[in-house]
């Protein structure tokens, strides 16, 4: 399992959140998803630790707790959805009808 961290400072850099979630226990791996286009932090991270009493902990002491400027959000990270279900916002994958195939028109060969 592991913990979102939310609501972080553009700035953060992996290191920064090891040195902060160390104080927790044994900081396994930090993840810091950035912007396709600008290569930015995109403000939220995942950070995996030792055993759950040190998630726990981490998610205990740091939801709410100002860092950087910032009043993080701290708690379990849920699975990631999978993005084939768009759920109750309707599907628009699959089969097309009768609307594939087609064009040309105009010449006839015989």
């Amino acid at each position: 399992m592991s913990i979102y961290v939310g609501n972080l400072s553009y700035d953060v850099t992996q290191e920064d959140l090891s040195g902060i979630f160390a104080e927790y226990g044994t900081v396994k791996r930090v993840q810091v998803p950035t912007d396709r286009e600008t290569g930015r932090p995109r403000g939220f991270a995942f950070v995996e630790m030792g055993t759950e009493a040190e998630e726990a902990a981490a998610i205990e002491a740091l939801d709410g707790a100002e860092w950087m400027g910032r009043d993080l959000k701290v708690n379990k990270a849920k699975p990631k959805e999978d993005r084939g279900d768009r759920g109750d916002r309707g599907s628009f994958g699959g089969n097309r009808g009768g609307y594939g195939g087609g064009g040309g028109g105009g010449r006839n060969r015989y």
